[in-house]
């Protein structure tokens, strides 16, 4: 199966996913893979909803692992109308505005963790994007940053604010000993080696600062992107550009954005305001149930 994954330069993450949630399945059925069939599958898809209590995301990405490999791997057949897709639910992503991503930042636990999140917020970058950026990647001339091989396998350039770029600078400076290729390499016992450091450590730091900011919402790195795309487009930026920035192959997917703009929201009148309705009577002057 990893040989299949290989020849079709699928990103190293697809293919560890992949890889566990098949183990995952032949460990639950204590028999190898290539010995359980269709009816094996739709007992585990009924396992993962009721007790181990997975979302119909979760359960999509066990099922598309599992189809890959009865058919790419066991050459065998996947009957879609016997083996379907849970439906997934549509849900709008949690937006901070700007005086709470300005509050999220300045509660940074270090320097370090500051230049993830402005990274973050300032490009619209994502959390494997980010630990994957080269000191090469950071082309001040041009104030772009290049973005190699993203998701999809795709490159692209997002914008370098010149504030972004004075606390970049900042950073080099305080940093030691200095990055030699990757801009964040790992630390601990990948500390000395030419590695990316871990995204987890992006993660926690994201969360650790929202704790600290006292957010009620739920933070991760992936809301300050979200929070880059609504603020653009509030601030009068086109869908096209947008899209450009974010990496999205699909308009559709960046139109989501347009649900959560305030500004947009707002430009929009209900009709009830449209209505001439009597004025409402002073609550002091209407007879009280009992009476």
């Amino acid at each position: 199966m990893l040989e299949e994954l290989q020849r079709r330069n699928m990103s190293h993450n697809t293919a560890r996913v992949y890889l566990h949630a098949v183990e995952e399945f032949s460990l639950y059925f204590n028999r190898p893979p290539d010995q359980l069939g269709l009816e094996h599958i739709r007992q585990y898809q009924a396992h993962l909803f009721t007790e181990r209590k997975l979302d119909a995301t979760s359960v999509c990405q066990q099922l598309s692992a599992l189809r890959f490999f009865f058919l790419k791997t066991l050459k065998r057949g996947w009957p879609a109308d016997e083996l379907p897709y849970p439906k997934l639910p549509v849900r709008l992503p949690d937006v901070l505005s700007q005086q709470q991503v300005q509050r999220l930042i300045d509660c940074a636990g270090n320097l370090l963790h500051r230049v993830w999140m402005l990274l973050l917020y300032g490009t619209g970058i994502r959390r494997q994007e980010l630990v994957q950026l080269k000191i090469s990647d950071i082309d001040s001339a041009r104030m772009v940053i290049h973005i190699q091989q993203g998701k999809g396998k795709k490159d692209r350039d997002v914008m370098l604010s010149p504030k972004l770029l004075a606390e970049l600078r900042s950073y080099w400076r305080w940093v030691q000993p200095k990055p030699k290729r990757y801009l964040f390499p790992g630390k601990g016992l990948n500390a000395g080696s030419d590695v990316p450091m871990e995204s987890k450590s992006v993660w926690n730091a994201v969360h650790e600062a929202a704790q600290r900011a006292g957010l009620d919402k739920h933070v991760h790195p992936h809301t300050l992107r979200h929070c880059f795309a609504t603020h653009l487009l509030e601030s009068g930026a086109d869908f096209r550009t947008i899209q450009l920035l974010l990496g999205h192959a699909d308009l559709k997917t960046t139109s989501r954005y347009l649900h959560l703009s305030e500004r947009h929201l707002k430009a929009t009148a209900s009709p009830l305001d449209s209505l001439r309705l009597v004025a409402t009577p002073n609550p002091e002057e209407l007879p009280h149930r009992n009476e």
